[in-house]
Order: structure tokens, then C-alpha cells, then sequence
């Protein structure tokens, strides 16, 4: 997925933007009682702030999130949730960092538009994180688009993809409490990674980067420090990824939607292995019957 000379991939900060973006985390004092001892000092926490998302001068929505790669998450955001198809649909990107928050501007083709506008003056009341816009329980468990990649990926591959996105999560090392999503290939590794406090933004994000590289999604799978819901599993469906590794377990519904979207869920991943919930042809297990027994 490419942008045109017109359609830029990001807007940066613009350089007479009135206030910086604020730091991804802060030092902040606190009492600490442990093993019945009390002592003073400071520890790292991540920062949230509000982040509206507006088309053509409306605003959609409005996210708590961290304040890193937002122009990266506006892109995402529009992607997974259907608002456009293609970053190319997107004519313009800007981020503004304001006093009460952040505003990622992104301006779309009018017929998009008018599609947007009818949706939202569709709902009743206030939404959920991940589910935008949603109108009906209907639309809140629609199907994942379809995902026919053919990739297959050794347990040793998977495993060590885990395994190399834990020093990769700086804002997590600093803070210890925020989610991150990245996307590996088998002979390249870690591609692109993402972290946000919230689990949702941080894929929103990574879509939005691979979005922009214009990665062939279809050669990787996609790693998630998080518990994997339904809305994990759209969204992965969007980045157009065939195997999903997580560190936590998925619930019911988002196991039916993967095994309906054709997409291998892994879970639980720890350093002595995994478990397959969906397809796991895509796993190359050591025999068909233990293959069998595992599906």
C-alpha cells in the first residue's frame, strides 16, 4: 500500500504548533510499601491523553491513548474500522497537539464521507473502545474480512518472534504498563512494533505503519502482549495477517471469529511453547496426528 505525492503518509507536528507532543511517560513520587516496609521515591508511568479523531473537520471519536505515532494511529484507526480502504483514501493527515489533548486531522473524499456522517448520526449513544461508530449489537460482531495467507511458520519461529519483541518494548520496560502489537517475517524478524496503553490503539497503530511501508502482511503474523477479544481479531483481519501470537488466552468469540476469518489464532505463548486454537495448518507441527489432536 502506497500514497501518492498528494496523499503524504504522515504530517508531522507542524512547526508552528504551539505545544509539544508530551512525553510517552512521567516520573511521578510515591509511597511504596513492600514486605512490611515503608519508603519513599519515584517510579516511570505511562502517559494518556485524549486523542480526537476527526474527518473533514467532524470529529469521530475520541481515544485515550499514548502520545506516540499518532499520525500512524489516525491511519490505522481509519483502516479498521471501515472508514477507508486504502491509505490513498486519506488526502491528507495532520497532528495537532493542543491543551486539552491531541487531534489527529485526516480528510477524506466526500462520498466517504457522507458514509461516515450517516453513521454516525446512527447512534444512540456513546461508544466502546474498539468499536466506533458501531450502530447495532449487529455490527458489533460482524465477520473479519477473509484471510487467505498461505504463510506457514515453524513453532521455533513463532516462539522466537516472542521472544524478540520483549526488548523492543521500551515504553513497557520503562513504565511496565502498556500493551504492545508488532508484525514479524520469518528471515527479516520484527518489522514494525507499536505500544499504547490501550491494547486496541496499539494495533491501530501497527496497522497504520505497515500500512504506510506497504508490507506484503501476508508473509507474517502478528504478535500481541495482550488477551485477544473480537475487535483484536477484526482488526488483525484488516492488517491481512495469517497467524495471530499472543501472550494471553483469546475468548470464545474471538476464537469463532478467527476460525471463521481463516485466521491461525496461537495463544498463551510462553518460552516452553503455545496452544492453537484455529487452523493450525499454518503451524508446522511435528506430525499430522498431533496436528489433528491440536485442532
Amino acid at each position: 500500500m502506497t500514497d501518492t505525492p498528494d496523499q503524504p503518509a504522515s504530517c508531522p507536528l507542524p512547526q508552528d504548533a504551539a505545544l509539544p507532543p508530551p512525553p510517552p511517560a512521567r516520573r511521578v513520587t510515591r509511597v511504596q510499601v513492600r514486605d512490611g516496609k515503608v519508603s519513599e521515591g519515584a517510579r516511570a508511568v505511562p502517559e494518556e491523553v485524549p486523542v480526537a479523531l476527526t474527518f473533514n473537520g467532524t470529529t469521530h471519536a475520541v481515544m485515550m491513548a499514548s502520545p506516540t505515532d499518532i499520525a500512524d494511529f489516525a491511519l490505522g484507526f481509519a483502516l479498521t474500522e471501515g472508514i477507508v480502504a486504502s491509505p490513498a483514501e486519506i488526502l491528507s493527515r495532520e497532528v495537532i497537539v493542543l491543551e486539552e489533548g491531541i487531534e489527529a486531522r485526516m480528510w477524506i473524499p466526500e462520498e466517504k464521507m457522507k458514509h461516515l456522517s450517516a453513521r454516525r448520526r446512527a447512534l444512540a449513544g456513546p461508544t466502546g473502545c474498539g468499536l466506533c461508530g458501531v450502530e447495532s449489537l449487529v455490527e458489533a460482531v460482524k465477520p473479519a474480512a477473509h484471510v487467505a495467507a498461505a504463510a506457514r511458520f515453524t513453532p521455533a519461529a513463532l516462539l522466537g518472534a516472542m521472544e524478540a519483541l520483549g526488548p523492543l518494548q521500551s515504553l513497557n520496560h520503562e513504565t511496565r504498563a502498556v500493551h504492545a502489537a508488532a508484525y514479524f517475517e520469518p528471515g527479516r524478524g520484527i518489522l514494525a512494533t507499536a505500544e499504547d496503553v490501550g491494547r486496541h490503539n496499539a494495533l491501530d497503530k501497527l496497522v497504520g505503519k505497515a500500512a504506510d511501508a506497504g508490507f506484503d502482511t501476508a508473509r507474517g503474523l502478528l504478535l500481541l502482549t495482550s488477551r485477544v477479544s473480537i475487535e483484536m481479531v477484526q482488526k488483525a483481519a484488516v492488517l491481512g495477517v495469517g497467524v495471530i501470537a499472543a501472550v494471553s488466552a483469546p475468548t470464545s468469540l474471538a476464537i469463532r471469529t478467527a476460525e471463521a476469518a481463516g485466521i491461525t489464532l496461537c495463544a498463551i505463548v510462553r518460552a516452553d511453547g503455545f496452544e492453537i486454537f484455529t487452523h493450525p495448518e499454518r503451524i508446522e507441527l511435528a506430525s499430522p496426528e498431533r496436528q489433528n489432536h491440536v485442532a
